[in-house]
């Protein structure tokens, strides 16, 4: 399994959400949403607009723990989501195939985040970047790691940092003017 890295620039963000909206509003929903509540890919393509017209939270079961998550939709992305599913259908899949009813795949959502990410120039892009994006924006923004630790259900803080990149930051950053 390939290991991914978090986008730690908002500028690169930036670029990337620019990116994908040239090729498709969902596309860059998806996006959106996805570094803005850290929901796992799985979660994020089995949404249905009913799961986030006007409510103020996103609530489900995790497909990968089957543990309850509740997310608050904030404003600002309130303000995107309402946008994107003006006309949609109740039951419809916020990430729908343009060939069927369903969500589109995983593998689908990979190959959509790398065509930007190779496009970008970038490395270690994977769906889980986006969950881990948003962990290292928060973490940047709050420095609250146990507030992190429970948004991503994790055992410890340690697993939390690692998973968000500051454990190889940090890393990295005592190697930098290293030299025996």
């Amino acid at each position: 399994m390939k290991f991914v890295q978090p986008i730690r620039d908002k500028n690169v963000l930036n670029d990337f959400k620019k990116e994908l909206l040239k090729i498709s509003y969902r596309d860059y929903m998806l996006f959106t949403i996805g570094i803005n509540t850290g929901l796992r890919i799985g979660d994020l393509l089995s949404l249905k607009v009913e799961d986030v017209r006007a409510r103020t939270h996103i609530i489900i079961t995790e497909q990968k723990t089957g543990k309850y998550k509740r997310f608050l939709i904030n404003d600002m992305l309130r303000i995107e989501i309402n946008k994107y599913i003006e006309g949609m259908r109740q039951e419809e899949y916020l990430f729908k195939s343009k060939k069927t009813d369903k969500p589109i795949s995983r593998v689908q959502a990979y190959r959509i985040l790398n065509k930007v990410a190779d496009k970008l120039g970038i490395e270690e892009i994977g769906c889980h970047s986006m969950r881990k994006a948003f962990g290292y924006f928060h973490y940047q923004q709050y420095k609250d790691v146990a507030i992190l630790q429970s948004i991503f259900n994790h055992s410890s803080p340690s697993i939390t940092l690692r998973y968000i990149g500051i454990m190889d930051d940090n890393k990295d950053e005592t190697i930098k003017d290293f030299y025996i």
